[in-house]
């Protein structure tokens, strides 16, 4: 089924904290192409920024430090991830924190990502799915009946998961307003709406379509 007009990248960091501007740096990444309705092709790699790990994220994760020193370093996992994620629209679920340390580590190296576009997988599921009790990756992902394969917390099975439930956000747009493949900047104006007018947003689109 083709869910999607363009591909689109499911983006996970795991990190040794909350914030690049504190000093907080990547530990590991994961990017998986959606093309369609599925994920075709990925990027995976633990990243070696030569800090330490603290207790907490090897309790939180399950990468130690060990893991970190021998993983292939920076400078060398950040341009191979720019050069998969291409002008690819960007996504991720709480998408704010994930790009703003792929600017960091890019800016560190000189380089600038080059994606179209940012799609918050967490801020659509508020807007598509209103109500739910939770919209935390595993809450959510629970919810709509989508189960982790793999350990949460590791770059891989988030990414993975994320994707999934993108995946159904995007065929829940097509049974339930009639739309054709969904084109990710509609996804980009959906995270800007507040969730009251989202319906109306999308009867709106779906109207449209049906007339050209």
């Amino acid at each position: 089924m083709n869910v999607f007009e363009k591909p689109i990248v499911m983006i996970d960091f795991e990190t040794t904290g909350l914030s690049p501007d504190m000093g907080d740096r990547v530990t590991e990444v994961a990017a998986l192409r959606i093309v369609g309705g599925r994920v075709v092709e990925r990027y995976v790699s633990l990243i070696n920024c030569n800090v330490r790990i603290p207790s907490f994220i090897t309790g939180l994760t399950g990468i130690s430090q060990a893991m970190v020193d021998g993983a292939p370093p920076v400078a060398q996992v950040v341009p191979r991830l720019l050069e998969f994620i291409g002008d690819d629209a960007l996504s991720a679920h709480n998408a704010s924190f994930d790009e703003k340390f792929l600017h960091a580590e890019s800016a560190r190296l000189g380089l600038t990502p080059a994606h179209q576009g940012l799609v918050c997988s967490l801020k659509l599921s508020r807007r598509i799915f209103p109500g739910l009790a939770s919209y935390k990756l595993g809450l959510l992902s629970g919810q709509l009946g989508i189960a982790f394969k793999s350990a949460a917390h590791r770059a891989e099975s988030d990414a993975e998961v994320a994707a999934q439930v993108l995946i159904h956000i995007g065929r829940h747009l097509g049974s339930t307003y009639g739309m054709g493949a969904v084109d990710p900047e509609l996804l980009v104006a959906l995270n800007r709406l507040s969730a009251a007018k989202v319906p109306q947003f999308l009867h709106k689109r779906a109207l449209a379509g049906r007339d050209t």
